[in-house]
């Protein structure tokens, strides 16, 4: 008689054992994983478009496509994504996002041909939007009492990750080619898509969204527009130099490495002033702050202008927009009462202001075609970080008495 077939008194088969219960500690590991691998496929595209170049013959126009089609992606997939959590469950569907993330990042470092490029690239978008869309979610449905902490660990991890590709980049293509250096991030990628099985496992029966009240988005409110126009000129600004400030760099003569180095003293400075600004704006009425955080931006493309050090300006630069960064993403919050209506608020900002965003590399691509140099590039940013100077008097709430709830929570994943 087969002996192993019998089960032991008190025992069951390990197969049957249910998943151990998804713990606060193990979710955030999970969304940390996570929230590392949303960035490295959009910025460390930068440090490998100069080489890109040469091995496709791309214009600089067609070069900028590699940040403004992930970025156009994260504006347009905002509206999607909670539909495809309603129908098919939110982890099933974070865990596809992840997966095409992986694929297309292998992808795109094997791409023999422009459209194959083009398209990894687009699967690259798509499966970074989706993800980052529904990680909220996550954190709503199961820790919403501990929301504060999830957002602030995931937006500084998104931050760290642009960080780690923008300063590794460069050094890996220097040692071995482009191509590795761009599919080098599909391993990590895959290290979040594993744990983002974890929580699937541990938090069964929780990942359909429930039936929530439609609210129309705000399309009729002027106050949605500034907001919408504020964020799209930050966003706008940050991604023009995620894309193009390293081979700024090296057309200035540094070595794709150096120049990958000042791109991640950009980001350093874009993650210390996250929760700085934060910090700071402890009253409704964020004018003042916005208005500061607007100036310094305004300031280092000024520097830059006059050939001030690169990485000094570079830190100056990103420490004004993810000031701002961090602060319109509570402007929302401020101008609605219901979590309904600030779902809807957040996805018209989103959508608004990352399809606008998305022409910022493309339009620094064609100036740089049609003059030969970055200079008209600059002259063009400084007028939209000028713009979004003029538009904080504006950003007035509702209220300006009233009383902030949290501080924290509206920080959706971008």
């Amino acid at each position: 008689m087969n002996t192993s077939a019998k089960a032991r008194p008190g025992l069951r088969p390990a197969a049957a054992l249910p998943a151990a219960p998804l713990t606060m500690s193990v979710a955030i590991l999970c969304v940390v994983l996570v929230a590392l691998q949303l960035r490295p496929g959009i910025v460390s595209a930068g440090p490998l478009l100069p080489s890109i170049i040469d091995a496709f013959g791309l214009s600089y126009l067609q070069a900028s496509l590699l940040t403004a089609i992930p970025t156009l992606m994260m504006g347009l997939l905002a509206l999607p994504a909670p539909r495809l959590e309603a129908r098919f469950g939110r982890d099933r569907v974070i865990i596809g996002a992840l997966a095409v993330l992986v694929v297309a990042t292998f992808a795109r470092s094997f791409a023999d041909s422009v459209p194959v490029l083009f398209l990894a690239t687009a699967g690259i978008g798509a499966g970074i939007a989706v993800a980052g869309v529904l990680i909220a979610s996550f954190v709503k449905a199961s820790f919403p009492g501990q929301a504060a902490i999830f957002m602030s660990l995931y937006a500084t991890s998104l931050a760290l990750g642009s960080t780690l590709s923008a300063a590794a980049t460069g050094p890996i293509a220097s040692a071995a080619g482009w191509r590795y250096a761009a599919g080098a991030w599909a391993l990590p990628a895959l290290l979040g898509l594993l744990a983002w099985i974890v929580v699937a496992r541990r938090a069964p029966g929780r990942d359909v969204a429930p039936d929530r009240p439609r609210v129309r988005m705000p399309w009729t409110r002027r106050s949605a527009w500034l907001i919408a126009v504020f964020f799209a000129c930050n966003n706008f600004v940050f991604y023009a130099f995620i894309a193009w400030l390293a081979p700024m760099q090296v057309e200035a003569g540094r070595s794709a490495a150096s120049a990958g180095l000042v791109l991640a003293s950009f980001t350093v400075a874009f993650m210390l002033a996250n929760p700085l600004f934060g910090v700071l704006s402890r009253h409704h009425d964020r004018r003042l702050p916005l208005s500061i955080s607007a100036a310094i931006a305004l300031l280092g493309i000024i520097f830059m202008q006059l050939g001030w050090e690169a990485h000094l300006v570079a830190a100056i630069i990103a420490f004004g927009t993810g000031g701002a960064f961090s602060l319109a993403l509570t402007l929302p919050l401020d101008h609605t009462t219901t979590p309904e209506e600030t779902s809807s608020w957040n996805a018209f900002v989103m959508l608004v202001s990352y399809t606008i965003a998305a022409a910022g590399p493309m339009a620094v691509g064609r100036l740089r075609d049609a003059s030969g140099d970055f200079g008209s590039s600059l002259w063009m940013i400084m007028a939209v970080s000028g713009l979004m100077l003029a538009t904080t008097p504006f950003l007035r709430p509702p209220d300006t008495g009233k009383t902030i709830v949290c501080n924290a929570d509206p920080r959706l994943p971008t």
